[in-house]
């Protein structure tokens, strides 16, 4: 199969999630049944876009019954803009999850853990929803982070991310953005700073961004931040 160069933040990558790609078959001319090749009207239609990187959909169900990692499932991996919306487009939303499920999108080799090496000496920019917010912006706002990752919308800081997380739960919703590093204040607050101004979050609404030590080790319900947007 065709294929072109790697791309980085493209039009493919743009579309609402009323206008996502619909993939269809070549096209042939009529009447060239003889003709020693076969015009194709729109090479568009066959080509697939490779992304920067390859990266794994995971899936948590809090089952008690279960260990944490045994109620850990990897859905599948794709590293194609077109092979992203085949499965974005027959997977559950996240407003439509049960509470205490997770969808985890993380670069191909790093799993969606504190302890992965990748991500140990890391943290995650977090926002947390309310609860009216479920159905009015989860959506909405999951699948803008998944477009920015992907799409590495982030510049050179996107070599820092590792991958977002979405918690479905009971109190309000949570979304955040896995980076390696959490002394890497530079790539960090671009990150933070970018990924506000895709999702439209107002000015004086701040996100914050926490170590996962300091998230492991809190004695509390919550945890200080390192740096905020």
């Amino acid at each position: 199969m065709a294929t072109s160069e790697p791309v980085r933040v493209s039009g493919l990558l743009s579309f609402t999630a009323s206008s996502r790609p619909e993939m269809r078959g070549t096209e042939i001319e009529e009447g060239c049944a003889d003709s020693p090749t076969t015009a194709v009207t729109n090479p568009e239609q066959y080509i697939k876009h490779p992304l920067q990187n390859r990266w794994a959909l995971w899936y948590f169900k809090n089952d008690k019954s279960k260990s944490w990692t045994e109620n850990l499932r990897l859905i599948s991996k794709f590293d194609t803009v077109e092979d992203f919306w085949a499965l974005y487009n027959h997977i559950q939303q996240p407003s439509k999850l049960g509470f205490g499920c997770d969808y985890s999108l993380f670069k191909d080799g790093i799993k969606p853990m504190w302890e992965d090496d990748r991500n140990k000496l890391g943290g995650r920019w977090l926002m947390t929803l309310g609860k009216q917010q479920r159905h009015n912006d989860l959506d909405r706002y999951w699948m803008e982070t998944l477009l920015c990752l992907i799409g590495e919308s982030f510049d050179e800081a996107s070599e820092d991310v590792c991958g977002a997380v979405v918690n479905v739960r009971p109190k309000g919703d949570k979304i955040s953005i896995w980076t390696g590093n959490c002394q890497n204040r530079d790539a960090i607050m671009t990150i933070g700073q970018q990924y506000k101004e895709r999702l439209s979050i107002p000015g004086k609404t701040l996100i914050g961004y926490q170590s996962h030590d300091d998230t492991s080790s809190k004695s509390g319900s919550t945890t200080k931040n390192m740096y905020s947007v």
